[in-house]
C-alpha cells in the first residue's frame, strides 16, 4: 500500500483504506489488503491515516475505521466499513478494479 497523494485524491479513482494506527481492527484489515496485494504482485490499494486528514473524513462522511473508500470516475461508489474476509474485499475488487483478473 502506499500513502495517498492529493494528486490521486484529484485524479478521482482510487481504492483508500482509512485506518488509525492503534485500531485493532484496522491491523486485521490491513493484514488481509497486503495479502491481496501480494497475491497480486502490485499496489491496489492507497491508505490514508484518518487522523491526520480530519477535512477529508468530514467531508466524505466517513462514520468509522477501518473504512475501505471507493472512488470511481470521482463519484463515490463504496464505503465498505465491514471488511469481514479476504473473498469479501474480492467481490469489490471483481467490481470496481476487474482489470486485476484479465489474463495477458
Amino acid at each position: 500500500m502506499q500513502e495517498i497523494t492529493t494528486e490521486t485524491l484529484q485524479n478521482g479513482n482510487y481504492l483508500l483504506y482509512i485506518y488509525t494506527p492503534f485500531c485493532g481492527t484496522c491491523a486485521l484489515a490491513r493484514t488481509m489488503l497486503e495479502k491481496i496485494e501480494q497475491v497480486h504482485k502490485e499496489t491496489i490499494f492507497y491508505e490514508m491515516n484518518a487522523s491526520l486528514h480530519p477535512d477529508f473524513m468530514r467531508q466524505q462522511q466517513i462514520e468509522s475505521v477501518p473504512c475501505l473508500f471507493i472512488m470511481k470516475d470521482h463519484e463515490i461508489k463504496e464505503k465498505v466499513y465491514a471488511f469481514q474476509s479476504i473473498p469479501n474485499i474480492y467481490n469489490y475488487l471483481m467490481e470496481y478494479k476487474p482489470e486485476l483478473f484479465v489474463k495477458n
